[in-house]
């Protein structure tokens, strides 16, 4: 236990914070720009972190980018209003994910623009050896400090955290919570204070300033961690915070 649970953490959190600040905020929305010599540390770093879960930033740019274009639409890629169930919607977003990658659908040009991509990386980093490879590692760790049983049931949410993040903003963030901004769709703050998204969960924040790196900062208590990390990059000349209006 005392080496599983900070493993589980410390993946659930790294994962995340990739997935937010490369995957979002930079490719989807480009809130700072970057070199292409860190654009590809960052891709690097993404793969490490993920691990099995590696998601494209190309497919995930130009899927999120659908997302605020179509918002509860039946063009939205993921959307509680036209699934039934949580399980539904996320083999939808799978399913379009992988046709924007293997290039099986037309996607407009708005969508595409400074979307980056690493094509060579990119098709080792999804490859199953790459998977498998993470996987067998996950298990040892596992295998060698899991000291009671019940810790492997966290096993299997380790080989699926990209998809669970996903679930928990494009689900739950649209279905439930509060709304600091009435909107054309049905995105809520899941969470009054993110402890467990790292920011994403203002998602109706999210929706309404779509260019604004700070997702949280409307009411005293939304917190989001994810930003401050970014100030500090900026800070660090690694990447260049884009002035937005608030």
């Amino acid at each position: 236990m005392e080496v599983i649970i900070p493993f589980f953490l410390i993946h659930w959190y790294t994962s995340l914070f990739f997935q937010t600040f490369f995957l979002h905020r930079y490719a989807s929305h480009q809130m700072f720009t970057m070199s292409k010599a860190w654009e590809r540390v960052f891709f690097v770093l993404t793969w490490i972190f993920q691990g099995s879960n590696y998601l494209s930033a190309y497919g995930y740019g130009i899927m999120h980018r659908m997302h605020h274009a179509f918002a509860d639409t039946e063009k939205d890629p993921h959307s509680p209003t036209y699934d039934e169930s949580i399980f539904k919607m996320m083999w939808k977003t799978k399913t379009i994910y992988s046709q924007i990658n293997k290039g099986q659908v037309e996607i407009d040009k708005q969508f595409t623009q400074e979307v980056p991509q690493w094509l060579a990386f990119d098709k080792f980093a999804r490859s199953a050896a790459s998977r498998i490879m993470w996987g067998a590692m996950y298990v040892a760790v596992y295998y060698f400090y899991a000291d009671v049983w019940w810790l492997w049931l966290l096993l299997p949410v380790q080989f699926l955290l990209s998809p669970i993040h996903g679930a928990i903003v494009n689900w739950f963030a649209h279905k439930y919570g509060y709304v600091n901004f009435p909107l054309k769709n049905t995105s809520r703050n899941f969470l009054p204070f993110d402890f467990l998204m790292m920011g994403e969960s203002y998602h109706n924040n999210h929706h309404m300033h779509g260019s604004r790196a700070n997702f949280g900062g409307i009411r005293w208590h939304e917190i989001d961690p994810t930003y401050y990390i970014i100030r500090i990059l900026d800070k660090l000349r690694i990447i260049k915070l884009k002035k937005v209006r608030a």
